[in-house]
């Protein structure tokens, strides 16, 4: 994925809002209504202005997109500490007095 100014993922996001919406043949009014915020706040997020995070997830919400959220930070699939050898950890040894590492 190539780097993307903030103003650039806000319409990216903003694009797919509103095509998930006409997708399921809502006007903006419905899913405002669906999402429990103003119309506004869900043109100003399909137009990529944004607004607060709230919003954003009741929009998504709506829309039922919430899979959206297990993409941000996904659960592997493998434990990666389950893959480490499970070997009794050794202690460092004392350096000698004498010796001058």
């Amino acid at each position: 994925m190539a780097f993307r100014t903030i103003e650039q993922i806000e319409t990216l996001i903003g694009e797919k809002l509103r095509s998930y919406r006409l997708e399921l043949n809502k006007s903006q009014e419905e899913v405002a209504a669906m999402a429990g915020v103003s119309a506004g706040v869900l043109r100003r997020l399909e137009s990529g202005e944004g607004t607060n995070l709230r919003a954003f997830i009741k929009v998504v919400k709506a829309l039922r997109l919430e899979e959206w959220f297990e993409t941000l930070a996904p659960i592997p699939a493998v434990n990666p500490y389950l893959m480490v050898e499970d070997r009794p950890r050794r202690r460092a040894r004392k350096k000698k007095a004498g010796n001058a590492s």
